[in-house]
């Protein structure tokens, strides 16, 4: 056994290997799009230096955006999603605590509407 640890998978929030059919229901249809569907989940919980190998994945991902607004908006503390490792959105949260909805504060952004 190598020693590594994995980081424990979130329970308050289904993995996106989920069936599109559910994901459809509650608003998240975009998860039928996402790369890492087809890939091991334990390969996105780890933890370290093993985090940014994850964010590969995600690089290429259509849907990066809207998973890691998921996450942000749900506070999920482990896993990579959305390209970011679990340092980087705690960094996200702490620095923006007012933000409700991490898809408009993402969309305003990319408008060019938040400095």
């Amino acid at each position: 056994m190598s020693g590594e640890r994995r980081a424990a998978r979130p329970t308050n929030l289904a993995l996106v290997k989920n069936t599109p059919g559910a994901a459809a229901e509650d608003g998240r249809a975009w998860v039928s799009k996402a790369l890492c569907r087809g890939t091991d989940p334990d390969a996105l919980f780890v933890r370290g230096a093993k985090q940014r190998e994850a964010t590969v994945i995600c690089r290429r991902c259509p849907v990066m955006r809207e998973c890691g607004a998921e996450a942000l908006d749900n506070k999920v503390e482990f896993g990579v999603w959305g390209g970011m490792t679990e340092r980087q959105r705690r960094a996200l949260l702490k620095k923006n605590p007012q933000v409700a909805s991490w898809t408009e504060f993402f969309d305003k952004r990319n408008a060019g509407s938040i400095g």
